[in-house]
């Protein structure tokens, strides 16, 4: 295999590709990056790990097309270095050399024959707005489980209907839910799917700034149990979680006795304040009441802090108490001026939404629902 290539975008390119190689790989191949060098003038990069699979291709001045497999890591350290000149790629016996202006590499080959058939290319159910979806999945994946006790509790649940997505997460004390338009390529397409958090948050940021993502749900994603994604030329595939969500759509109040609605940037704010006295697992006590919004933390002899925040109040007075961590996560994600917060009473849980106006209707198309706390009064 013979091939010439920018630096630029092959230290893309390998960047990309090596973000999801395991760290510890069960068998030694695991840890490498394909390269296949095509009579075409393209060079693909592929990376498998059996849970998720990642493809780019490039174009590259191929002399001798082939394929060879190095470690990942290492390349991807390699590339990013190198000076702002071509790269040239050879292999020589069991070596791959790589050579860049003075600067010059040589690499091991790895036994490509032990390499895992990567999952075929996607077939797209549908497509969504990169931006858009990158900024949904970032809002409800914050809620999703970080342990390893309920692993279904890690995903995403992921569900499509006509024209409409609904992305859910929930780690039992709050719960995330966006809906967005998406565009399918069958109008009846109907598909619910269970996608690792993590996976799928990293797959969006890595594919939203190329405008339009392809996504490919059941029989077409490339295998049974497979969710797929591309964006320009980057195709990336991942392994659904098995199971059955919890039916938590109940959570969500069907009606509210008071609204407030507060100014996200100033609340924000406050409650990182307040919460800087808060002992670990201690809530932020807040009281709603005409005109304002008083937060405290810390009782007795403990430090404690307060603060107050002007908000707008619709309906009787109440106190309530948070996590604060919790708190700033759901205000993190709103993306709007203002945060329309409601509540029935101070035991049952409260959803938070956006607001793009103090007078305006909230945006509920993002609704974050949050478990109070007990506290001690």
């Amino acid at each position: 295999m013979k091939f010439r290539v920018e630096r630029d975008v092959l230290a893309e390119a390998v960047t990309w590709v090596a973000r999801g190689l395991p760290a510890r790989p069960p068998v030694p191949v695991l840890a490498g990056i394909l390269l296949e060098a095509a009579d075409d003038g393209t060079l693909t990069l592929s990376a498998f790990d059996y849970e998720v699979s990642a493809r780019v291709t490039v174009a590259a001045d191929v002399m001798e097309s082939g394929t060879v497999l190095v470690l990942g890591r290492l390349l991807a350290d390699i590339s990013r270095n190198l000076p702002d000149r071509p790269i040239d790629v050879v292999t020589e016996g069991s070596k791959v050399q790589v050579t860049c202006g003075a600067s010059r590499f040589s690499l091991l080959m790895m036994p490509s024959d032990d390499y895992p058939t990567l999952p075929s290319s996607p077939e797209p159910t549908g497509s969504v707005d990169g931006h858009l979806f990158t900024q949904a999945v970032a809002q409800v994946s914050v809620a999703a489980d970080r342990g390893d006790t309920l692993p279904i509790l890690t995903g995403v649940r992921v569900e499509v209907n006509g024209d409409t997505m609904t992305l859910l997460a929930t780690d039992r004390y709050r719960l995330a839910m966006r809906e967005l338009h998406w565009n399918p390529t069958v109008t009846d397409t109907n598909h619910v799917v269970l996608i690792p958090a993590r996976t799928l948050s990293e797959t969006a940021r890595s594919l939203g700034a190329s405008g339009s993502i392809d996504v490919a749900l059941g029989a077409t994603a490339g295998g049974d149990g497979l969710a797929g994604f591309e964006a320009g030329r980057r195709r990336t595939t991942t392994r659904l979680l098995d199971g059955e969500y919890p039916k938590v759509s109940s959570i969500f109040p069907t009606s509210s006795d008071t609204d407030a609605v507060v100014k996200t940037s100033e609340l924000v704010e406050a409650v990182k304040r307040v919460a800087l006295v808060a002992e670990r697992n201690t809530p932020v006590r807040l009281r709603f009441s005409d005109g304002q919004v008083a937060i405290e933390a810390g009782t007795g002899d403990d430090a404690q802090a307060s603060e107050a925040v002007e908000c707008t109040l619709t309906g009787p007075e109440i106190e309530i108490a948070f996590n604060p961590t919790y708190l700033l996560d759901g205000l993190g994600q709103v993306g709007t001026d203002w945060s329309r917060i409601s509540f029935t009473q101070a035991s049952r849980p409260a959803v938070l939404s956006g607001q793009p106006e103090q007078d305006g209707e909230a945006d509920t198309s993002y609704r974050y629902v949050l478990m109070p706390v007990r506290y001690a009064s």
